[in-house]
């Protein structure tokens, strides 16, 4: 396509699409020193420097965690349709680092569809189609490495709210009936909402009567709508300066069979709340009793809920295989009371598949498996480049926690300063109080959020190690487990496996399908050379090499 190898000085400037690509997490980050202006500054730079032309600029003010972003979903829209106008052209994308562009494995496996060159200017590497294994490796290591980022955090958040939820404080977004608000003691808090909270009242007694079911309730609430958290809106418009500006918020619907019976069932209203499956005894108040409660969950598990069906035998391949003659899923039957065979279903019309039985797919399962274990040479170099290039990462965090800190240091002045006014009478007392609790929610806030970033950062270098790990011992993991955990072990590895004429086809996940191919490439060159090369030859730089250069 392109030029990509990194020791190639030529560039060719003829053909190609040049877009460059920021992101900050939200308004919030964009204070603490990651601002779009900053990055757009320094994507503008570093394609002057090397004569490359920006097409287009895509930037995005949310989270990568998720596939769906506004900003990259137009800029992979340009880049498609500027390919399809010109075949022959080369798409180049310019972003500050890997986690700036994507933190989940289906936008990296959406851009690999492009076959996109990628530049990563902090990171110093150009990426694309004929890049060596190693530098697709760890662009490969750092994605997970960035999901895992988020995640922790995620986790670290969880901790937070199971510690609200023990205390008898619901931890989330206020349920329907309900609002956040900030209590005296500087905690936030849900309270029942003037608007809704009538509305719950209302449906619990129209149910509670037995002569009401779930559609003739939404009937008697046609024509009210309310704002939904779950369901948001995204919208662009147009300031008086012509930039465009991204409007997000509650959408408004209306009330619905799904909102109506997960309101009936939701022990919250009567002062209670489930968390994490354990029952915890609310500090807020209540919209509805306990007796009226369970009146209404009688009739609700009267209204024709079937009873559970017995447990299937979970077979280990069930849902995993795909038929390479007709599409269809591989099913599992039992012959004989003990031998596994599966089989296609045929719901397309007559196939040629024979049965199979589960312990040659087993085999070949494990083939695949031991398929993209790595020497410990390789896993060596690997983890001190890792550590190497978490320089960047260590820096960031730190500005962060600089940042939060010199925030929380300004809050205590605040406070100091606010009880000198209130006893020399500058300002009253009911002010003095209200801003205390409002600046102590605030370092409250702040110093959970020093205790997310600290436990998320720990685990930052070993998730990207664990993937390696992961592929020198999936072979024996598997051999170990049980069937369930067997199947989570596969999925992990594979996103598709296809059965055709005696030979398991497996299409590997991300990062490990860079695994496969690199060993693959190493088997073929040995079959092919009396020699011993090594995966190190495939792997790692030669000494004359100039990887991650990228200019």
């Amino acid at each position: 396509m392109r030029r990509t190898g990194t020791n190639n000085k030529k560039h060719s400037f003829v053909n190609r699409v040049v877009v460059s690509y920021v992101r900050v997490s939200s308004k919030e980050q964009e204070k603490e020193g990651f601002s779009v202006e900053a990055q757009t500054k320094l994507l503008a730079s570093y394609a002057s420097d090397r004569k490359l032309v920006i097409d287009k600029e895509f930037r995005d003010i949310e989270t990568a965690k998720r596939t769906g972003r506004l900003g990259f979903n137009e800029m992979v829209g340009f880049l498609k349709k500027s390919q399809k106008a010109n075949p022959a052209a080369s798409l180049v994308i310019i972003t500050e680092k890997t986690d700036r562009l994507y933190r989940n494995i289906g936008d990296w496996s959406t851009l690999d569809g492009l076959h996109a060159e990628i530049h990563l200017v902090k990171e110093n590497c150009v990426l694309s189609d004929d890049s060596r294994s190693a530098e697709k490796l760890m662009h490969g290591i750092r994605v997970v490495m960035a999901k895992n980022y988020v995640e922790n955090l995620s986790e670290e958040t969880r901790k937070g709210m199971l510690e609200k939820a023990q205390q008898g404080l619901w931890p989330s977004f206020a349920p329907f009936g309900y609002k956040n608000v900030l209590s005296k003691s500087g905690k936030k808090v849900i309270v029942p909402d003037e608007t809704t909270a009538p509305l719950v009242t209302k449906i619990f007694d129209l149910y509670a009567t037995g002569n009401h079911s779930l559609d003739t309730i939404v009937k008697q609430l046609s024509g009210l709508n309310y704002r939904s958290r779950m369901r948001r809106r995204k919208k662009k418009r147009q300031d008086a300066t012509g930039e465009t500006i991204l409007e997000e918020g509650p959408e408004t619907v209306q009330f619905g069979k799904s909102l109506i019976h997960k309101i009936l069932t939701s022990v919250i209203y009567t002062g209670d709340f489930f968390w994490n499956g354990i029952k915890y005894s609310g500090s807020h108040e209540s919209i509805i009793s306990p007796e009226q409660f369970e009146k209404v969950q009688q009739l609700l598990s009267g209204n024709g809920r079937c009873p559970s069906q017995p447990a299937k035998h979970h077979f280990l391949f069930q849902g995993l295989i795909a038929c390479g003659h007709c599409g269809c899923a591989l099913v599992a039957e039992i012959k004989k009371g003990k031998y596994i065979y599966y089989h296609c279903t045929k719901n397309r019309g007559n196939c040629p598949a024979p049965y199979v039985r589960e312990e040659e797919l087993e085999r070949r399962f494990l083939a695949s498996i031991e398929a993209i274990k790595v020497s410990d040479d390789v896993l060596k170099w690997v983890v001190a480049a890792l550590k190497e290039s978490y320089a960047d990462e260590r820096r960031e965090h730190q500005e962060v926690v600089s940042a939060l800190l010199a925030r929380k240091q300004k809050l205590s002045d605040y406070l100091e300063a606010a009880y000198t006014d209130k006893l020399d009478g500058v300002i009253s007392s009911d002010f003095y109080e209200k801003k205390t609790r409002e600046w102590r929610a605030e370092q409250d806030d702040i110093r959970r959020k020093l205790e997310i970033r600290e436990g998320a950062s720990r685990s930052y270098i070993d998730d990207g190690v664990r993937v390696l790990e992961l592929s020198q011992r999936a072979g024996m993991l598997y051999k170990m487990q049980p069937v369930e955990e067997k199947r989570k072990l596969l999925k992990i590895l594979h996103s598709n496996s296809v059965w055709k004429d005696g030979e398991l086809v497996c299409s590997y996940r991300k990062p490990f399908d860079l695994l496969a191919l690199t060993n693959n490439r190493h088997k073929q060159k040995q079959a092919g050379s009396s020699s011993e090369t090594g995966l190190r030859s495939i792997w790692l730089p030669n000494p004359d090499s100039n990887q991650g250069q990228g200019g």
